[in-house]
């Protein structure tokens, strides 16, 4: 009931400070620093979550609704969920403070004439959505933290709690990998620099947990079938939670220097005071619980499916943690040495593709390989398909002289060698299908997937990781880029990948809260016209700021772009600047989010054929909680 409550108030705090976002009520002065008149409506509700003090609001308000809901479900365990009300109490209950007491968004000061307006980058319907999606994810993470500290005051450290939170974990998961993507087509298509992704520290700090969860949503698996994993299950479920905690200080501190964060603010201390008591709180609970959670079974073979996701955990943790060094290098060296050093992008690549690389070949490996033991002949037999498919793949990728990257290469190869490796799955259960049910081959496929919605729902989001390899690959590795040293005058031309650039002139006109500059540039390939790009700069007059705006022309051959950056504009004499880049395969990213998304929520589908095998395990009640 008190969670219910918390949830009902902290709602009606929310509404309040949307009604004056609405309104334009500058007398609050959260209103008036990240409002103006002149701000279309939408983008003014979006401050909501636009500013350091909304954002904390946001954060409590899911927390809550999460945590009303989560309690609700799974009320018949009563001799579990009496254990976690008070851990979801005591995350919201640090949050609850800080808007009280520390930064709070309803102060108020007598209302200016007009409000600070929204900085530039921020007016993008990207707004709308990236933000709230990312905070999903971030406080869906503490469900099934509280259930696991649940399980371990309640001493019932059985697989029950993973089962209750199963599709909590999903859907956070899904939520932070889904907004980071669109995180990174806004990076792509507003911020003017040509790139999706450049290892932010903010940017790292939605991905290290998600790092965590995926961790933790393959080890679960093992434990669920064979028992074991109990005390890493634990320690990757408090991680993953951590680190969004860990997210969200790097972003409302001012500590480190990024386009996402908020300025210098008294709110690094508190949080870094609640991560120790936190961490203090999860190390010490799992290590006075260790003897319950010894394990049923033991590893029988390195050369089985148990052994692939241990690997990929391990790969998994070992990027995570190599991102979390480089994202608090700066900070280490700023406290030790009073100077401030950060690690470069190269850093970051070393250890994708030292990781990544693995990762990718490990996806395709696992589901080939026995649970338990798996014999050489066996492994052999079934590998066949996909190193011929890899094997393939990399020869031609050689012939046509592809081979200037080698992690492009590689991850060309690793990826045909999954992709190959799930269709065989997808096949070998079709099949099965057909001889046991004498079925079509579309309706036997569709049967495989309802019937094992967890297992192929994975294979799906597998396929999306390899469409977000090779996207990333090729529009990385293999991509073309030309900034003319000397500007453009009308009439002149300029050639890149194939393509003829031809600047035509300036335009300017009055949008609503900006003035708008726009270059039109034809392109034909080929002597034929193909399109005509507009890439400009936008003039903020209240916020007293100048945004690029980028054109994009979306090849359909390559599935990739024609990207335009107008760097300079001499609006006197009509020279432009021009920075052009070819991005091969860059759609691939973007599709990829689709098949994920559709790969989740297969996975998160309510299976009727598990829940009677669950049934069978533990008691009805539990089992009914956890839908």
């Amino acid at each position: 009931n008190a969670r219910l409550a918390a949830f009902l108030t902290t709602a009606v705090a929310a509404a309040v400070l949307f009604t004056a976002l609405a309104r334009r009520d500058f007398t609050f002065q959260y209103v008036a620093e990240h409002t103006s008149k002149s701000l279309p409506l939408g983008y003014a509700l979006s401050a909501f979550w636009g500013g350091q003090e909304g954002s904390l609001l946001l954060w409590l308000l899911i927390l809550s609704g999460y945590s009303a809901l989560a309690v609700w479900l799974n009320r018949r365990t009563r001799d579990l969920v009496v254990w976690v009300v008070p851990v979801l109490g005591l995350v919201a209950t640090f949050f609850a403070f800080m808007l009280c007491f520390v930064s709070s968004p309803f102060a108020v000061a007598p209302a200016p004439a007009d409000g600070a307006g929204m900085v530039p980058s921020l007016q993008n319907p990207y707004m709308l959505a990236h933000p709230p999606m990312l905070y999903l994810g971030y406080v869906g993470l503490t469900i099934p933290f509280a259930f696991g500290m649940g399980a371990l005051l309640s001493r019932q450290t059985d697989e029950r709690w993973i089962i209750l939170t199963r599709r909590w974990t999903l859907a956070a998961w899904t939520f932070l990998g889904v907004g980071q993507l669109l995180g990174a087509h806004w990076a792509y298509t507003e911020i003017g620099w040509g790139g999706y992704y450049a290892w932010d520290p903010v940017e790292n700090a939605a991905l290290m947990p998600w790092l965590a969860a995926t961790a933790f949503l393959h080890s679960v698996m093992i434990q669920e079938k064979r028992g074991m994993l109990k005390v890493w299950n634990m320690v990757l479920v408090a991680l993953a939670f951590l680190l969004s905690i860990f997210g969200t200080f790097l972003t409302r501190s001012g500590v480190v220097n990024s386009i996402h964060s908020f300025s210098q603010s008294p709110l690094g201390g508190w949080f870094l005071g609640f991560i120790a008591v936190m961490t203090v709180f999860s190390v010490g609970l799992i290590y006075i619980r260790l003897p319950l959670l010894r394990a049923r079974t033991k590893l029988e073979s390195l050369v089985s499916r148990e052994a692939t996701f241990l690997y990929n955990n391990l790969l998994l943790v070992a990027l995570c943690l190599t991102i979390l060094w480089g994202v608090m290098f700066p900070l280490l060296t700023q406290a030790v040495r009073g100077e401030t050093r950060s690690v470069s992008k190269p850093y970051y690549d070393f250890f994708l593709h030292t990781f990544g690389l693995p990762l990718l070949l490990l996806m395709g490996i696992g589901p080939l390989v026995a649970w338990r033991r798996a014999s050489l002949r066996a492994l052999g037999k079934t590998f066949v398909i996909p190193l011929i498919a890899a094997t393939v793949t990399g020869v031609a990728l050689i012939a046509v002289g592809l081979d200037s990257s080698l992690p492009g290469l590689l991850t060309y190869t690793f990826s045909a060698f999954v992709a190959a490796s799930i269709v065989l799955e997808f096949w070998r259960g079709t099949s099965a299908r057909r001889a046991i049910a004498g079925e079509s081959v579309p309706r036997a496929f569709g049967s495989l997937v309802a019937r094992n919605r967890r297992r192929y729902g994975g294979y799906i989001v597998h396929a999306a990781i390899v469409l977000l390899a090779i996207g990333i690959a090729g529009s990385s590795a293999y991509q073309t880029v030309r900034e003319p040293a000397h500007g453009l005058k009308p009439g002149q031309s300029m050639e890149i990948a194939g393509y003829t650039l031809t600047y035509v002139g300036l335009s300017t006109r009055q949008e609503a809260d900006a003035q708008a500059t726009r270059a039109t540039v034809d392109v034909s390939r080929g002597g034929h016209h193909v399109t005509t790009l507009h890439p400009g700069k936008n003039w903020y007059p209240v916020e007293q700021q100048t945004s690029n705006e980028v054109s994009i022309y979306h090849d359909p051959r390559n599935l990739g772009d024609l990207f335009t950056i107008a760097d300079q504009i001499d609006a006197k004499s009509q020279i432009l600047f021009l920075k052009v880049l070819v991005k091969p395969l860059v759609n691939l990213v973007w599709l990829a989010g689709f098949v994920f998304v559709l790969g989740s929520v297969v996975a998160m589908w309510p299976d009727a054929v598990e829940q009677r095998r669950l049934a069978e395990r533990y008691e009805p009640a539990a089992v009914s909680a956890g839908l």
